[in-house]
């Protein structure tokens, strides 16, 4: 089985950063979790509106809780999910979770080639993502780096999904499954998404 804990060495990293920025994708690469939060921050002008999608890589170095509870920009997290939680209000937190100004998370995988893999059980940060978000800022241990489309669809099969599965019972009592999964090839608006990839292993 393939170990997919392990940090790309720097060779990689950059031959993955040339990769994406060819593909139409803004790469910054840091030493760090905590660089990498930082980073992401600088990106961000105070008092946008933000939409942290669900991402344990975001939530494990403090970015998720930076964006969501710090005052300092307008999230959308939290009113996504109580729109959510009244069934007349579904239609407006759809449209709120689809096209914010700004969407912060993580991906499964990057290929070597400059490509990124993002799985999800009900696809609710894949619109955003795609299309719909202004601009897009993806933080990403080296760890997930893959060699190809292959390599990465395993890497989610073998390593990401029983993780989540078990994290998704523990927090809601059912576990999750992969049942939307996008391959994002190119960036056609070039600059529109940001990969932060930091030299040490974050998430899953």
């Amino acid at each position: 089985m393939t170990n997919f804990t392990t940090v790309a060495n720097d060779e990689v990293i950059e031959a993955t950063k040339q990769a994406l920025e060819a593909n139409g994708f803004r790469v910054t690469v840091v030493e760090s979790g905590a660089a990498a939060k930082e980073a992401v921050l600088a990106l961000i002008p105070k008092g946008a509106e933000v939409f942290s999608a669900t991402s344990r890589t975001a939530d494990d170095i403090g970015l998720s809780k930076a964006i969501d509870e710090s005052g300092d920009y307008d999230a959308v997290r939290p009113k996504f999910y109580a729109l959510m939680g009244q069934p007349d209000k579904k239609r407006e937190a759809r449209k709120l979770g689809a096209a914010p100004d700004y969407v912060v998370g993580s991906v499964h995988a990057l290929t070597q080639d400059g490509h990124a893999l993002i799985a999800s059980n009900t696809g609710s940060q894949l619109p955003a993502y795609l299309y719909g978000a202004g601009q897009v800022i993806w933080v990403v241990g080296a760890q997930k780096i893959t060699k190809n489309f292959d390599e990465a669809e395993q890497r989610l099969r073998e390593q990401v999904f029983p993780l989540e599965n078990e994290r998704s019972k523990a927090a809601y009592g059912v576990g999750t499954s992969i049942n939307k999964l996008a391959f994002y090839y190119k960036e056609v608006n070039q600059g529109r998404v940001h990969v932060v990839i930091a030299k040490e292993a974050l998430g899953f």
